[in-house]
Formats: structure tokens, C-alpha cells, sequence
């Protein structure tokens, strides 16, 4: 595994611009977000869809959310309701998760069985710097062992993966909760995971 620390901020081109190059030749990265590191990929490479299945121990079973770069590329993966779009403009990019139903543009192995997905766009350079070049959202989904636990540590996580992911952006040490999913797939918002997220406004 290729391993590059980035400035959470002000993230180095060249090193994005690699993740970037893996992630077209059908690779698995991690990167950083703004709550914990990510396990991602295209989320339109079938294969490299698998491997992330196979890597969190879920199989093809496990639904992952996304990460988009804005609220006007959400659009093209979501059917977004005016009040959704008021509530993700306001809390975007954030700590969220947002469950909204599919576009026909998703890969239906990320559809849940009500036709709908979660959808992110995290409150981190990186992460946003990276989906922007790619061109298309990639797979959000926690660094997670085998036996579901999270890790958190930067060197934990490259030690437990170096043989499972390609390539790994480091950016320091994140938060230590998982983002906050907040279901608005239908009028009325449904608090799903209380996260980093603040939910309040949902209550």
C-alpha cells in the first residue's frame, strides 16, 4: 500500500492526483473525512466494489453510502425534494448522512431495497479535492476490522490494511464518531444514527 500524508486544508495536487489515477484503474483507497477514515473506491467499478465488500466482511449484502462534491452533483444521484434541499444546503458539507431515493445513475448494488441511498459530502479538503478530480462520487464506508470495531489510529489503520487497499491518504487524527444519518427520502426527516452530526433541528 502507497501511503501520503496530505495537509488537511491546503491538500498537495500531486497527491490527490494519484489517488485519483488508482481510483480510475479500479482501486480501493482510504482517505480522510470529517469524522472518521473512509474505505472508497469508484463507485461505478464493479470490481473494485467487491473487493470493499470482501475487505468490511458484509458481502454483497452491505449497502454503503457516497460521497458527492456538492449539492448540484447530489442531484444527479438523488431525487432531491425542495426540502431536502434546504436541509442539505444548510448542513452541507457536514458530518452527515443523507438517505434520499436512487437516481438511475446508481449502481443498484448501492441501492437499498427501498430504492434509495446515502449520499455524503464531508466537511474535508481532501476528501472533497479528491471526488472533484475523480469527476464521479466515491464509497464512504468506516475503516472497520473484521469484527465490525473502528479504528481510529492512522497507524493502526495502515497496519491493518497495507495488504487490503491500494493506496491510503493520511491527514492526522479525526473524530472518533461516525457521521450523524438523517433519513429525507420522505416529508418528514427520520433521525436514523445520531452522530458527529448535530440532529437537533430534526427533533
Amino acid at each position: 500500500m502507497e501511503y501520503f500524508e496530505l495537509h488537511p486544508e491546503s491538500p498537495q495536487i500531486r497527491f490527490i492526483n494519484k489517488a485519483v489515477e488508482v481510483l480510475k484503474e479500479g482501486g480501493v483507497i482510504i482517505y480522510p473525512t470529517d469524522t472518521l477514515y473512509g474505505i472508497g473506491c469508484d463507485i461505478f467499478n464493479k470490481d473494485a466494489l467487491e473487493r470493499i465488500f470482501y475487505i468490511k466482511n458484509d458481502g454483497i449484502s452491505k449497502l454503503f453510502s457516497f460521497v458527492c462534491s456538492d449539492l448540484k452533483d447530489i442531484s444527479k444521484y438523488a431525487k432531491v425534494s425542495d426540502n431536502a434541499y434546504k436541509i442539505m444546503k444548510k448542513l452541507l458539507p457536514g458530518p452527515y448522512t443523507f438517505i434520499l431515493p436512487a437516481s438511475k445513475l446508481v449502481p443498484k448494488t448501492l441501492w437499498t431495497k427501498r430504492q434509495t441511498v446515502g449520499i455524503r459530502i464531508p466537511n474535508h479538503q481532501v476528501t472533497l479535492d479528491l471526488v472533484k478530480e475523480l469527476g464521479n462520487p466515491i464509497i464512504s464506508t468506516s475503516t472497520t476490522n473484521r469484527k465490525g470495531e473502528v479504528i481510529l489510529n492512522p497507524d493502526d489503520i495502515r497496519n491493518i490494511f497495507a495488504n487490503s487497499v491500494d493506496l491510503m491518504l493520511g491527514s492526522g487524527n479525526l473524530l472518533s464518531k461516525p457521521s450523524s444519518i438523517v433519513d429525507l427520502s420522505n416529508e418528514v426527516p427520520e433521525i436514523i444514527r445520531e452522530g458527529a452530526g448535530d440532529v437537533n433541528i430534526f427533533r
